[in-house]
C-alpha cells in the first residue's frame, strides 16, 4: 500500500480542473492543490531537523491550508497532529511537548495566545503562521514527489483524553486511514468526482478525517468558518450530493434554525455522531431532512469506524423495533469485528452488558510514548473501549453507559478529572468532584460539586476565572453545587452515581414544581 498522499495524487492527474477546496470567494482546483501540496512538501523536507517520521502540529480554525499541510506531510514523511483550535494554549503546549513537534502551524487568529507558550517550551519548535509571507515563501520551494514509506508508518497523531483526563495520541497509521476511507465508501456513499463535502465541524476531528475519502475520489471540500445555521442551509439549496457531518447537537440547532422548514434538494448524506442522539431528536430530524442521515459510532483509537447505523435502518412505522433500532449504534461497519466483552476478557452472549471491544485494520497501532496506556486498551489483539453496550440477536449495538466518568457535551469529550485538578488549585476548595448532567440540546453539561475549605470564601465567578485560564471555554463547569461533603464509599472513593442521582432527583423536583 502507498503513501496515502499517493492516492490524492492520482486523483490530481484524473481530474485537475475540478474544484478540490473552496472557502469563502476563494477555489482552488486539484491540479493548484497538488502543486501547492508539493511544494510545501519540498519546503518541509528542507526545513533544518525535520525527519521522515516527525510530527508537525496543525492547529488553527476551519482553513483551507489545513488540507495542503495534511497532504504536504505525508508526502514528505511526516506525521500530521491535528489539534482542536478551541484548546487552551497550555493544552496545546501539553500536546507539542507530549508528540516531540518538530513544527507548528497556526493562524492569525491564534499566534498572539500560543506564541508565549510554546516559546517557553525546552526545544521550542519551528512556528509558521498560515497567513504570512513566511507562509507564503514556503510555497515557492522546489516541489518534491511523494515519498515512500510503508503503509505501517504513522500518519495520524490524533490526540485523544484517558481516565486521567491527561491527552493521549492515538497512532494512526497510513494502513488505518485507508481502511477508514475503504469502509466509507463500502458502508455511507460512493463518492464521484465533483461530489459536494460541507465542513462546519472542526477539520481537526470527524468532519477532517472523513474528507479524506471525499479528496480521494475527487470530491470538492467546502470550508466554512463556523457553524452558522442559515449558511449551511445556503450550501444546502445552491449545491448537489452535499454531504455534511454534525454533532447530535449541531443537528438540534439546525432542526430549531429558520431553514429547517424549507426542501434541501442538495443535501445527500448527513452523518452523526460524537455523543449519543435521543430518539425524539432523530425522529425530528428525519422528518424535517428526510432519509439522509446515518449514524457512526467510532473512536479516535478506531477512527470513526466501529458500528453504523445506515440509512435505510433509520426508516421505519415508527413501532416498537424501529424505535429500538433508532436507539442503537447500529452494526459493525465492513472490516471491522464488535464484540462485548465481560471484565475477564469472555464474549457475553446477545442480550448481556458488557465492555464495546473491536478489533480490524482500522484500529491504532497504540498511545504514542504510553506504554501501560496502550496495555490497558489493546490486548491479545483487541480494542476495549471503554464504552459498555449490549448486542442483540440480529447485530445491533445499543450502548448503554460508559465504564469511563467521560462527559460528552455538543460532540466534545471533557474529562472529570482534568477540570477537578484545575478546581482543587483554588485555596478556597477543600474538595470537589465533577459529573455529566443531562442536557436537551448539548447531550450533557458539566457540573461540579465543590467543598469549601472552613471559613474561606469562594465564588462561583473565581472558580469560573480559575478554569478560563487553564483549560478550554468548553470544558469549564456550567453549574456549580457547594456541598458540605462528597459522597464516599468505605474506602474513600467518591460515589459519582449518588452525584449524579442528585442531579437527577433536583431535575425531576425541578418538573414536578
Amino acid at each position: 500500500m502507498p503513501n496515502i498522499a499517493q492516492v490524492l495524487f492520482n486523483r490530481i492527474r484524473s481530474h485537475p480542473h475540478l474544484s478540490a477546496v473552496s472557502y469563502g470567494t476563494q477555489s482552488i482546483s486539484f491540479a493548484e492543490l497538488g502543486e501547492r501540496t508539493q511544494r510545501l512538501a519540498g519546503a518541509l523536507r528542507a526545513q533544518p531537523g525535520l525527519n521522515t517520521g516527525d510530527r508537525v502540529v496543525l492547529c488553527m480554525e476551519n482553513r483551507p491550508e489545513f488540507f495542503e499541510l495534511v497532504f504536504a506531510c505525508w508526502a514528505a514523511g511526516l506525521c500530521v497532529v491535528p489539534v482542536n483550535s478551541k484548546l487552551h494554549p497550555r493544552e496545546v503546549s501539553h500536546i507539542v511537548t507530549d508528540s516531540a513537534a518538530r513544527a507548528v502551524f497556526t493562524s492569525e487568529a491564534l499566534i498572539d495566545d500560543l506564541a508565549p507558550v510554546l516559546g517557553q517550551l525546552d526545544v521550542p519548535p519551528f512556528v509558521c503562521v498560515v497567513q504570512s509571507q513566511a507562509y507564503a515563501a514556503l510555497l515557492s520551494a522546489t516541489p518534491l514527489a511523494c515519498i515512500d514509506v510503508p503503509a505501517t508508518d504513522i500518519a495520524w497523531l490524533f490526540y485523544t483524553s484517558g481516565t486521567t483526563g491527561k491527552p493521549k495520541g492515538a497512532m494512526l497509521s497510513h494502513r488505518n486511514l485507508m481502511v477508514m476511507s475503504w469502509a466509507y465508501f463500502a458502508d455511507i456513499e460512493h463518492v464521484s468526482p465533483g461530489d459536494t463535502k460541507v465542513h462546519a465541524a472542526p477539520l481537526s476531528h470527524a468532519s477532517g478525517l472523513y474528507a479524506l475519502p471525499h479528496l480521494f475520489a475527487g470530491g470538492h471540500q467546502i470550508i466554512l468558518s463556523g457553524f452558522e445555521p442559515d449558511l449551511i442551509f445556503e450550501r444546502f439549496e445552491r449545491h448537489r450530493n452535499i454531504t455534511f457531518f454534525a454533532a447530535p447537537t449541531m443537528v438540534i440547532r439546525l432542526l430549531q434554525s429558520g431553514g429547517a422548514s424549507a426542501p434541501h434538494p442538495g443535501l445527500r448524506t448527513l452523518y452523526y455522531g460524537g455523543a449519543p442522539m435521543y430518539v425524539s431528536d432523530l425522529q425530528r430530524a428525519l422528518d424535517v431532512l428526510g432519509p439522509r442521515l446515518f449514524q457512526l459510532y467510532g473512536q479516535g483509537e478506531s477512527p470513526m469506524t466501529l458500528t453504523g447505523l445506515s440509512k435505510q435502518d433509520h426508516l421505519g412505522s415508527g413501532d416498537a423495533a424501529h424505535l429500538a433500532r433508532l436507539g442503537s449504534a447500529g452494526t459493525a461497519r465492513t472490516g471491522i469485528e464488535i464484540r462485548v466483552f465481560s471484565e475477564d476478557g469472555l464474549e457475553l452472549p446477545v442480550g448481556e452488558v458488557g465492555e464495546v471491544v473491536t478489533r480490524s485494520d482500522c484500529v491504532m497501532a497504540g498511545y504514542w510514548n504510553n506504554e501501560p496506556a496502550t496495555r490497558s486498551a489493546l490486548r491479545e489483539g483487541w480494542l476495549w473501549t471503554g464504552d459498555v453496550g449490549m448486542m442483540d440477536e440480529r447485530g445491533y449495538l445499543t450502548l448503554r453507559d460508559r465504564s469511563k466518568d467521560l462527559i460528552i457535551s455538543g460532540g466534545s469529550n471533557i474529562y472529570p478529572r482534568e477540570i477537578e485538578e484545575v478546581l482543587l488549585k483554588h485555596p478556597a476548595v477543600l474538595e470537589c468532584s465533577v459529573v455529566g448532567a443531562s442536557h436537551p440540546e448539548w447531550g450533557e453539561e458539566v457540573v461540579a460539586f465543590v467543598v469549601r475549605r472552613p471559613g474561606a470564601e469562594l465564588s462561583e465567578q473565581s472558580l469560573d476565572s480559575l478554569c478560563l485560564e487553564h483549560i478550554a471555554r468548553f470544558k469549564r463547569p456550567k453549574r456549580y453545587r457547594f456541598i458540605e461533603a462528597l459522597p464516599k464509599n468505605n474506602y474513600g472513593k467518591v460515589l459519582k452515581t449518588a452525584l449524579r442521582q442528585q442531579l437527577s432527583q433536583d431535575s425531576a423536583g425541578d418538573g414536578a414544581r
